[in-house]
């Protein structure tokens, strides 16, 4: 097949055709044309001449030209596509390193192979534009809400057909055991969009916590303009959910406007999520009276919070236990993943059981150990002692508000505890010091004989073997394993060190050693504080 007047326009209509059918730029087919028709006629003059073909956008005539490079003359490696200065004279006036030469070759003729050939590269560049063309229609809409018509089902997944390509809907994203036939409407959240090397995936949900605000925020006009916010979402999908709203206006109610005119709205969204069950509950910014309400309908007696550890203690009555717990802990858990929250739910009788046992173990704590009878040992629990520590070093004044305590008596107790304090400290130092400890820990000012002691069984005997550790390591931490918080626990956390108290003594211990500046140090507090400024003075 030759290039000639005949045809010259047939590539131009073959080109505007491919575009339209697969809704791509005519310029870029027309590119792979030049392509094909390049490599075909390397095939014919010799695969290492630099061969280009330029296709006029209106004639549609072909031109074919042979590109030769100047290049120094010890760096000339392809004699058919680069030429030195001197050999270029001969075709260019004043030739510099750098300059091309171009003259035009016959066209060539193409024949069976060549033919295919171009055939494979025209079909691969259209490929390579469609989906360049479906990533780029479908990156920017990754989070929105999109309806598709089912094509078929393999090993569970669902290949859905949303218009411009195909997109797979997993077996675990759907909700329940839903079903589809091919040609069902079905309406899904775009969860990712990935470029991979087989084109562009396009992954979808329907059991994805951002699909239920999605669908409330096109049911419920405040949340689309911006008035109510949905600020968590927890779903069991197919079953329960739990969504957390709040209104930026005193006049709106997020609840009553997201369950609409006799559930209307709510009602909408439930019937797209199969008869799921929702609870709309208001946040709120103080932690424990969002609990409060992540837990309806059951009733809470008390909560206690452990912000430190990311924990919360809730007290409910007897009969409201297993409604708060909910069938399977669906409940709880819920009010969990909405908060953010490790929740222990315990009635008023096993927390009273609890306090019990603690009271008695700090009373049995003082009658050991200062040789002090039951009665008054009570006392001092019942007054908050909870530790020798306290008793020890605590102002006088403190210990005097106990009925039957004098100045003498507090002296005496005071004195006492100093004694044990005294005793523990030189016995923890001993354990330690015959596990190894070397002196440069052991005079680690911060560290108490007892966490020297502690380390010392955790095999950090040394300086250097603290400074290497981590802070989580020594403080403990909690960490998220397939969506569950999971305890670490730390080697100090007994003797209730932060984590930020844990991270100054490994620096401090760093800076003693000389593996870090001081001065280093300074300039990154002082980068951070600046950047602390310019974040509130932008808010």
């Amino acid at each position: 097949m030759a290039i000639t007047s005949a045809n010259q326009l047939e590539l131009l209509q073959t080109a505007e055709a491919v575009a339209r059918e697969k809704m791509i730029d005519p310029g870029l087919v027309v590119e792979a044309m030049e392509e094909s028709l390049a490599r075909a006629a390397k095939s014919r003059y010799g695969a290492e001449m630099d061969i280009r073909v330029s296709i006029d956008r209106k004639t549609g005539r072909a031109t074919f030209t042979r590109v030769r490079t100047v290049v120094e003359e010890e760096e000339l490696e392809n004699y058919q596509s680069e030429f030195t200065v001197a050999q270029a004279r001969e075709y260019m006036d004043d030739p510099k390193v750098g300059d091309t030469f171009v003259e035009e070759v016959p066209p060539v003729e193409m024949g069976r192979i060549a033919a295919q050939s171009a055939k494979q590269v025209i079909l691969q560049k259209v490929r390579e534009a469609e989906r360049d063309r479906q990533y780029e229609e479908f990156k920017d809409r990754a989070g929105t809400i999109i309806n598709g018509l089912v094509k078929r089902e393999e090993y569970g997944n669902v290949i859905v057909d949303v218009g411009a390509g195909e997109a797979i809907l997993r077996r675990n994203e759907k909700i329940g055991r839903e079903s589809y036939r091919p040609n069902d409407r079905i309406r899904v959240y775009i969860k990712d969009v990935r470029r991979e090397q087989r084109g562009p995936q396009i992954f979808l949900s329907r059991t994805a916590p951002e699909f239920m605000a999605e669908l409330f925020k096109m049911e419920v006009p405040e949340i689309y303009d911006g008035i109510i916010e949905i600020k968590a979402v927890a779903r069991d999908p197919g079953s329960r959910a739990k969504i957390a709203v709040i209104s930026y206006d005193n006049s709106i109610d997020p609840v009553g406007a997201c369950v609409g005119m006799r559930g209307s709205r709510v009602q909408a969204v439930v019937n797209e999520l199969q008869g799921e069950k929702i609870d709309i509950i208001p946040w709120n910014e103080d932690q424990p009276t969002f609990l409060v309400n992540a837990l309806q309908p059951a009733e809470v007696s008390k909560v206690v919070l452990d912000e430190e550890a990311g924990k919360i203690e809730v007290v409910v009555p007897e009969e409201q236990l297993s409604l708060a717990i909910g069938r399977r802990g669906q409940n709880v858990r819920l009010a969990s993943q909405l908060t953010g929250l490790d929740i222990d739910i315990m009635t008023e009788e096993q927390e009273s059981q609890r306090r019990q046992a603690e009271f008695e173990l700090r009373t049995k704590l003082f009658m050991d150990n200062l040789d002090l009878d039951e009665f008054f040992a009570q006392l001092l629990v019942s007054e908050g002692f909870t530790n020798l520590e306290e008793v020890a070093y605590v102002e006088v004044d403190e210990l005097l508000v106990i009925d039957g305590v004098d100045e003498d008596t507090a002296a005496e107790l005071q004195a006492r505890a100093r004694d044990v304090l005294e005793a523990q400290n030189k016995a923890a130092l001993e354990a330690a010091r015959a596990l190894g400890v070397e002196d440069s820990l052991v005079e680690f000012e911060g560290l108490t004989p007892q966490m020297i002691e502690a380390l010392a069984k955790d095999d950090v005997k040394t300086l250097e073997d603290f400074a290497t550790c981590a802070d989580w390591e020594l403080a403990g931490g909690w960490t998220t394993v397939n969506g569950e918080r999971v305890k670490d626990d730390g080697t100090l956390e007994p003797f209730d060190i932060s984590l930020e108290e844990a991270q100054d003594m490994i620096m401090t211990a760093r800076v003693m050693l000389g593996w870090v500046d001081p001065a280093d140090l300074e300039a990154a507090e002082e980068t951070d504080e600046d950047g602390e400024a310019a974040e509130e003075a932008g808010a």
